[in-house]
């Protein structure tokens, strides 16, 4: 049941990137900062009560310093100036240029201010937020050769976790400066909705060449969406728990929130899928969740795949099967004791695309944000296909 990975290039190489709007590529190292220079003239007869010419005078040199760009969510802070301040620091300190500030919005979650990065010719593109907004930056430079920094912000930063990621915005930003570029696995995800529901927030566009190796969504009437994600995609109980845990206490608490959303769903009711993976391995079940991780911790930590890796090219799939508390006892032993082998209420396979159909509406989320009800998902990986910044 295992599929291996089948490798190819993550940055897009179909056609010739357009100057006017395709980044530059990465400087391998800080650039020394610019000077002011003076260009007077002393005239052509060479004397020295010669005038000088009108146009001759001081004047700068481009400032050639490498520039990083910010895409930030400002809900998530208390004071944005501060921590613009505190960046702004830390890019001087090594010898950067002055930040690219841009703000996300309601209307516009982070891909419009990343694109308008990138077609500014950044060295560096850094999210600053929650989970949401590092999904929406990372889907948008999909396919770059410019690396993407994380710096924490908000409740979740699952993917800054998992790579073990400094926990601070300034430290993070130091990694983002100072680091190794390492080419990190995403995955694409096409969602069908039940009928007569849409999602009345638009998704950022996915470019054809990242839906290649994506399964066609099973036959149905309901709309169909693209999208892509970083961390983990889910059905059932997770996404469940993701869209009740009560939203002041996350900003109080944290991850205990989605802990007290969880223990209030125990008792909640399986439900029928069925799935079909890459090795034409297909399976009937009755669950409680489906996920499917590019990485295989989740909030507070927990560890659900252990042998998870962001850059193998292979995407983990877990279904949860359990009845009642007893049955929940049996899942969360069997993650603390970090085992994968074959179990009736854990199930584990690792697979390069997977497709997943509902009797019925499921929840479904993914890197922690919810997107409503849909009827089937099919996920593919794309190996290697984001540049990231981790420490060097």
């Amino acid at each position: 049941m295992v599929a291996r990975a089948r490798r190819r290039r993550g940055a897009r190489a179909s056609s010739t990137p357009d100057c006017s709007t395709r980044p530059r590529r990465p400087h391998s190292g800080v650039r020394p900062t610019s000077r002011t220079t003076s260009a007077a003239s002393v005239g052509s007869a060479g004397g020295e009560d010669a005038e000088p010419d009108a146009t001759d005078g001081p004047t700068s040199r481009p400032d050639t310093r490498p520039r990083a760009a910010i895409v930030v969510n400002p809900t998530k802070f208390d004071s944005v100036s501060r921590v613009r301040a505190d960046l702004d620091d830390v890019c001087r300190t090594y010898g950067w240029g002055d930040l690219l500030w841009l703000e996300t919005t309601e209307e516009d979650p982070g891909y419009g201010q990343t694109m308008e990065a990138l077609a500014a010719g950044v060295d560096l593109v850094c999210a600053l937020g929650g989970d949401g907004t590092v999904r929406v930056v990372g889907s948008a430079m999909v396919g770059s050769d410019v690396p993407m920094g994380l710096l924490s912000g908000g409740t979740g930063n699952l993917l800054a976790r998992n790579l073990s990621l400094p926990s601070s915005a300034s430290q993070g930003m130091v990694v983002a400066l100072t680091g190794r570029d390492d080419r990190i696995d995403t995955a694409t995800l096409r969602l069908r909705r039940p009928p007569g529901e849409e999602n009345q927030d638009a998704p950022p566009p996915v470019d054809a060449d990242q839906v290649e190796d994506l399964p066609p969504a099973p036959p149905g009437e309901g709309a169909v969406e693209d999208h892509v994600f970083l961390v983990m995609a889910g059905l059932g109980f997770d996404a469940e728990v993701m869209a009740n845990a009560p939203e002041d206490l996350k900003n109080k608490m944290g991850w205990v929130a989605y802990l007290v959303a969880g223990l209030q769903r125990l008792r909640g009711s399986q439900f029928k899928v069925h799935v079909t993976t890459s090795d034409d391995v297909r399976l009937h079940r009755r669950v409680r969740s489906v996920m499917v991780g590019n990485v295989g911790k989740l909030t507070g930590g927990v560890n659900l795949v252990p042998q998870a890796k962001v850059n193998d090219g292979i995407l983990d799939l877990v279904l949860l099967s359990p009845e009642g508390l007893v049955g929940w006892a049996a899942v969360v032993s069997r993650v603390l004791t970090r085992s994968t082998r074959g179990h009736q209420r854990v199930e584990y396979f690792e697979v390069r695309s997977v497709e997943v159909t509902a009797d019925e509406p499921i929840e479904i989320q993914l890197d922690g944000d919810t997107l409503g009800k849909a009827i089937s998902m099919s996920v593919a990986v794309n190996p290697g296909s984001l540049v990231l910044r981790r420490p060097a």
